[in-house]
């Protein structure tokens, strides 16, 4: 049963919050999203989509021996092992997006031949740190961060592996990560409002996730993705 006195934090897209029954930690995934940051768009059934993505790509992580707090998904929320969760983001560059590119006078949509690490501090997509900041302001030990570093890298490797083999590209992701007494495992975040995927077939209709002008582009973004996880 839910409760609310449980509510850790409720947003237009999701509901996290801990069921003190079996001590999970959960996340609800709601059928609406904020498209650009003005407005809340409805689909139907969004957020079971947005589970089963989720729960996908951990079930799969895990099957590499990738250490992740999931357990189970149910309908439209995915259940994870209780934890704390830090309060920064490490986002993984594969290509060259267009600040990057704008910023060093590289190529947009250029390969990296070693991806690119960087930190965002709460849930402002802009909020760029350094992991000085997370050090030096104890928000983080170093070794902590190391372990987190070494997952993401292999966290990168299997899933470029598994988007090549569908003629696809891993331009971009987002790991989110949560501790329990000492171990340190990754807690989110594998839906397509974190995976930027772009098709490497020349003649494919191409998807642009990075800035979605229309609700229908989201939409079928959406089940781009979702096609992902069926073959």
């Amino acid at each position: 049963m839910k409760c609310k006195k449980n509510i850790i934090q409720d947003e237009s897209g999701e509901k996290i919050y801990l069921n003190a029954e079996d001590n999970s930690y959960i996340i609800e995934y709601k059928d609406q999203v904020h498209l650009d940051g003005k407005r809340i768009v409805k689909f139907k059934e969004l957020g079971q989509k947005f589970a089963f993505i989720n729960s996908f790509f951990f079930d799969y992580l895990k099957s590499y021996n990738i250490p992740t707090g999931f357990k189970k998904c149910i309908d439209n929320s995915v259940y994870f092992q209780n934890h704390t969760r830090f309060p920064f983001t490490i986002r993984v560059f594969n290509i060259v997006d267009k600040r990057i590119a704008k910023l060093f006078g590289k190529k947009e949509g250029e390969d990296l031949s070693i991806p690119i690490f960087e930190y965002l501090y709460g849930n402002a997509k802009d909020n760029l740190i350094t992991e000085s900041h997370l050090i030096s302001l104890d928000i983080c030990p170093i070794e902590e961060l190391k372990t987190m570093k070494r997952i993401c890298s292999k966290v990168n490797a299997v899933l470029k592996s598994y988007f090549e083999r569908r003629n696809t590209v891993l331009a971009e992701f987002k790991c989110l990560f949560g501790k329990d007494e000492d171990k340190i495992f990754v807690v989110d975040n594998f839906t397509p409002k974190s995976l930027k995927v772009l098709s490497s077939t020349p003649d494919a209709k191409s998807i642009t996730p990075y800035k979605f002008k229309s609700p229908v582009e989201f939409r079928d973004y959406v089940e781009f993705i979702s096609s992902l996880t069926k073959n």
